[in-house]
């Protein structure tokens, strides 16, 4: 079973479904506040889903596959809490966003470190 690709599957059908849920049915209901963190959150958990795929559907342990996982998590928390305010959660879940953030680049470093580290 592979739950790292199954996990960044599920992110990304997320992805797409709320940027076009946001697009479409939220339109105009958000504020433009609220317009703007929804459309970075789609931004980010996009291009991240598809990252942590490659690497699921690649990488049996180690370094990279750590990123992966702090790809999905990152881009979890990061999109989740733009989401939740965006729709009207209060202002200081905007405090646990850069958590999402510093998961995302640790990922990516992690994947980068991994990447020297492999030999084959």
């Amino acid at each position: 079973m592979n739950r790292l690709a199954a996990a960044a599957a599920l992110i990304g059908f997320l992805g797409v479904a709320l940027g076009a849920f946001g697009a479409h049915a939220l339109d105009a209901r958000l504020t433009a506040q609220g317009t703007e963190w929804w459309h970075t959150a789609t931004l980010y958990v996009l291009p991240h889903a598809g990252a942590a795929l490659a690497i699921g559907l690649s990488v049996r342990a180690g370094l990279i596959r750590t990123g992966g996982w702090l790809m999905v998590v990152g881009a979890v928390i990061f999109a989740g809490t733009l989401y939740a305010m965006a729709l009207g959660a209060p202002r200081w879940f905007g405090a646990i966003t850069p958590i999402g953030g510093v998961s995302l680049l640790a990922g990516w470093a992690l994947t980068a470190l991994g990447s020297l580290r492999r030999s084959d």
